[in-house]
């Protein structure tokens, strides 16, 4: 499956996605002079972080979801916590589980080396969840930059914008919407659990306590999920294909074999019903509008021109 949809990626992430190169007052062409190789050296550190931990492609695509989900793409998540300054990382929906922060560091030490001053961490970010997909057999799409990165974080905020694994559909719509962000974008997005895992504490309540799920699938995910302790015990988001992108996610759904109670809803007598199904049947589809869905959050609240700043290092405020 992983190998065929490559070929329909390919046909389609030009057609579908490329289409515009410049969101608001971003611009894919934004560091062309005063940073041609930043596209280059993110990719290659993401490659060497991927070849060394494949699970790290989703890791980095979920900090940039939190981070546009936590008052736009701004990097704020990447601000480590001090003992005057308290950020996000430890925020409910992060703490023990936002990972691959080094990853960034790493690869932002390098383009400091290149570009001094010159690119922002939410700008790196953004690039490297795109590169981490396309190493794991999914879709690319243009990046529009410009970004600057915030100087403050908000924990609280952390804890009340991002969406919840216990979120019913009601609440999932409702929650992107009020980023600009539709049900449909919401159902292409949460693909995204096509690659990586999550800990037990995160999908306990839906093995034990949900009726819509397949039984022989609860009870394989109970035996390293026990009903105390294990809390953070890990399991596949995707069982057939934890580190490839694919549309199985789809399917597992429309099986009744969501891992989290927040995907199952997505397939679940509601809105979303049809299109899951056209996912699970056509990874292409899936590829295209997760691809755009992607252009569309990176989109959300960035800031630009005088807003905010270049951080030289990604963990804190210049």
């Amino acid at each position: 499956m992983g190998l065929r949809l490559g070929l329909v990626f390919g046909i389609v992430m030009c057609v579908v996605v490329c289409s515009s190169g410049v969101h608001g007052q971003l611009s894919t062409s934004f560091y062309d002079q005063s940073c041609p190789n930043l596209q280059s050296i993110v990719r290659s550190g993401m490659a060497q972080a991927v070849n060394r931990e494949p699970r790290m492609g989703a890791s980095i695509l979920r900090l940039f979801f939190h981070d546009c989900f936590v008052n736009g793409c701004d990097g704020s998540i990447l601000l480590d916590d001090t003992a005057t300054f308290t950020g996000e990382q430890n925020a409910g929906p992060n703490r023990n589980s936002a990972r691959g922060f080094e990853v960034i560091d790493a690869i932002k030490a390098k383009v400091e080396a290149a570009c001094q001053a010159t690119v922002s961490c939410a700008d790196i970010l953004a690039l490297a969840a795109r590169d981490g997909v396309v190493l794991l057999g999914g879709p690319t799409w243009q990046v529009a930059l410009g970004r600057r990165d915030s100087k403050t974080a908000s924990q609280s905020d952390a804890n009340s914008q991002i969406p919840q694994p216990s979120f019913n559909l009601s609440e999932l719509i409702s929650s992107f919407f009020s980023k600009g962000l539709t049900a449909g974008d919401l159902t292409a997005l949460s693909g995204a659990h096509t690659i990586g895992q999550a800990q037990c504490r995160s999908f306990r309540a839906h093995i034990y306590n949900d009726t819509n799920i397949n039984p022989s699938f609860s009870a394989f995910r109970q035996r390293s999920c026990p009903l105390s302790g294990g809390d953070s015990n890990l399991a596949p988001l995707d069982l057939q294909t934890p580190n490839r992108f694919g549309n199985n996610y789809y399917q597992n759904l429309v099986s009744s074999r969501g891992l989290l109670h927040s995907d199952q809803e997505l397939f679940n007598g509601g809105s979303q019903d049809e299109l899951v199904r056209r996912y699970s049947r056509n990874g292409g589809d899936f590829a295209s509008d997760f691809a755009a869905a992607m252009v569309k959050m990176a989109g959300i609240g960035p800031l630009t021109g005088n807003s905010g700043e270049i951080r030289l290092n990604c963990g804190k405020v210049n």
